[in-house]
């Protein structure tokens, strides 16, 4: 049996999903976001040293990092949802699988981090911070994601899903950064938002959401 230690509002929903559209068995352990800091409860660092989710356990073995535990579960099912290999599609699968949270994830970030800043400030030091923080997320933030979003359009353009003609794990990965870019009103255009329509109507996507709870990004 496989449990998923599942925090609420995170890119352990991704791996629900995954889960789902396998076929595989599994028993979830959900955990609650601490409603002051909105980090992960200390209850998550007993699973792993880092704390943080998701995390996996199967046969014995603890998987952290929602790639590593794509590329365990994707493995363990013989290779489904993934590219041959040696092909463009697989090429992509590659490239996107890491991308997700090496690229995408970065910028979606240091917006939410940037945002808290002057609102988490003394009262006298508030204007100040906030100053900075606009100046940063108006500089860097907020052109680096208008970056990301006209390659997710581009990409989108050119085939159905972010691998080729056919979903993939990759578009799994994918889905969290688009979702929380989506849901925070950044300007999502027409093929991205038509590429969350299409994945959020996927029967595996809703039994996912039964599974893990309330989910802010569907």
């Amino acid at each position: 049996m496989i449990t998923v230690h599942h925090l609420e509002n995170s890119r352990s929903q991704r791996v629900l999903w995954l889960l789902e559209e396998l076929g595989f068995a599994y028993t979830v352990k959900r955990y609650e976001r601490d409603p002051a800091t909105m980090l992960a409860p200390r209850e998550l660092r007993a699973v792993h040293p880092l704390g943080k989710s998701p995390v996996i356990e199967a046969d014995g073995q603890v998987v952290a990092e929602t790639g590593a535990i794509v590329e365990f579960l994707t493995t363990r099912a013989g290779g489904a949802l993934v590219p041959p290999a040696g092909s463009a599609e697989g090429a992509r699968y590659t490239y996107f699988l890491h991308y997700a949270e090496g690229s995408a994830m970065p910028p979606l970030l240091l917006k939410l981090v940037f945002s808290r800043l002057a609102p988490g400030s003394p009262a006298l030091l508030r204007p100040l911070v906030r100053a900075i923080a606009n100046k940063v997320t108006g500089g860097f933030v907020d052109p680096e994601l208008r970056r990301h979003a006209a390659y997710w359009e581009a990409e989108l353009a050119e085939r159905p899903f972010f691998c080729g003609e056919d979903f993939t794990a990759a578009d799994i990965m994918m889905s969290f950064p688009l979702e929380a870019f989506f849901a925070r009103g950044t300007g999502a255009g027409p093929r991205v938002t038509d590429w969350l329509a299409r994945i959020h109507a996927r029967p595996a996507y809703g039994r996912a959401l039964e599974r893990g709870g309330a989910y802010a990004y569907a």
